[in-house]
């Protein structure tokens, strides 16, 4: 395995970056998670944070079809493309987070132009991302990029204060940027 990693290692990591996360958008009421899959972090920040969280998948294989949390707050999920959520109004968010999901979608700039289109002036976009070359890469053999492409797609679809960075052993790209206030 790559630099002696577990291959559970992205197990072991999700809980921290779900915190993470959430600490990054504590003051954010509506987010959109695209490529939620199973809903997990849609449920962690509905319940932790009390936030209005709308899961998009396209996949049928997890997604969560029960819409409330263990502990019964309600959420939810959208099974669509997320490079064309016409359910979803212009400014209507104040963040979106793609999580481990830019590299399966068929059109990430689509995905990335739809997030920009929906985030408020000032709302923000954080993508967690496997880079290429990575544990991820060894393991599931997928196609990934590297940290200056998320960078340079952000740019080039909108997005200012924009940064890429490799974050838990160089295991994971952490990417952001923020729609341009006004």
């Amino acid at each position: 395995m790559k630099n002696n990693l577990p291959e559970d290692f992205y197990d072991k990591i999700k809980p921290a970056l779900h915190r993470k996360i959430g600490r990054e958008l504590k003051l954010a009421r509506n987010i959109f998670n695209l490529g939620c899959g199973a809903g997990e972090l849609v449920k962690y920040l509905t319940d932790e944070y009390h936030q209005n969280v709308t899961g998009v998948d396209i996949s049928t294989d997890s997604f969560p079809y029960q819409k409330r949390t263990p502990s019964g707050r309600r959420f939810r999920c959208i099974r669509c493309d997320a490079g064309n959520m016409d359910f979803a109004a212009d400014e209507s968010a104040d963040a979106v987070i793609i999580m481990w999901a830019l590299h399966e979608m068929a059109n990430p700039d689509a995905v990335l132009r739809e997030s920009y289109r929906i985030l408020r002036p000032g709302g923000r976009i954080i993508i967690v991302e496997f880079p290429k070359g990575s544990l991820a890469q060894e393991l599931w053999n997928e196609d990934y990029f590297e940290p200056h492409e998320i960078k340079q797609m952000l740019l080039k679809n909108g997005f200012r204060s924009v940064s890429n960075r490799l974050i838990k052993q160089e295991q994971i790209m952490w990417g952001s940027g923020c729609c341009p206030a006004d």
